[in-house]
């Protein structure tokens, strides 16, 4: 089992990697062991609360919108050219190939890092082209790169370009929290559908309590 170290993850951040997953072992609570594909965390990461909002400006509590689900964790912006739409484009796919039983046990959380222009009507219209039960959640600059930061995300400000463009620098990894609230695994840029495909019945079933 390949274990990468956050530090590790900082050095990957949108435009500038393509992941490959290693193969990791997770043992369940019945004592069995099951391969994902994903990358393994040198340390399991506790689900935040994030304390942010919604796109309806309430107030979001990851761990309890989230409750009994396994959550894929996303930190990007709707104006990425490449990794943004790309991971919600392959996380959809894969949610479409899954038993249906397995696709009602996932959440799946973006989170702007460009919170200015990513307004709560800008964030939905756009994620919903991917999946109707994608969960937008935005706050200002500083609450969402605190939270990136906390996570080991690495996240910088928006940049003006010669060009008028704005660019986001930010972590490619889709971090996955089973049902015990601990990530132990991370789907770097480039992660194939298949590959999520693979490991969404595996990850609703790690973690459970009975």
């Amino acid at each position: 089992m390949l274990a990468v170290p956050l530090v590790a993850l900082a050095l990957i951040v949108a435009g500038c990697s393509s992941g490959g997953g290693s193969v990791v072992t997770i043992v369940d609570d019945s004592g069995s062991s099951s391969r994902l594909r994903g990358t393994a965390l040198a340390q399991p990461i506790d689900k935040p609360a994030l304390n942010l909002i919604d796109t309806a400006g309430a107030p979001f509590d990851l761990r309890s919108r989230t409750a009994g689900k396994v959550t894929l964790l996303f930190f990007g912006y709707t104006h990425c050219p490449d990794v943004c739409p790309t991971t919600m484009a392959d996380i959809a796919a894969a949610l479409d190939t899954v038993p249906a039983s397995v696709r009602s046990q996932i959440a799946t959380v973006f989170v702007s890092t460009d919170p200015e222009r990513d307004t709560g009507d800008v964030l939905n219209r756009w994620l919903n082209q991917f999946d109707s039960s994608f969960i937008g959640v935005r706050g200002t600059l500083a609450q969402v790169r605190a939270q990136a930061d906390a996570l080991g995300i690495p996240m910088e400000d928006p940049v003006r370009q010669p060009s008028g463009i704005f660019t986001v620098t930010h972590g490619t990894q889709v971090m996955a929290f089973t049902l015990d609230d601990k990530a132990r695994v991370v789907y770097l840029a480039g992660t194939q559908v298949a590959d999520y495909a693979h490991d969404l019945p595996i990850l609703v079933n790690t973690g459970k309590t009975t």
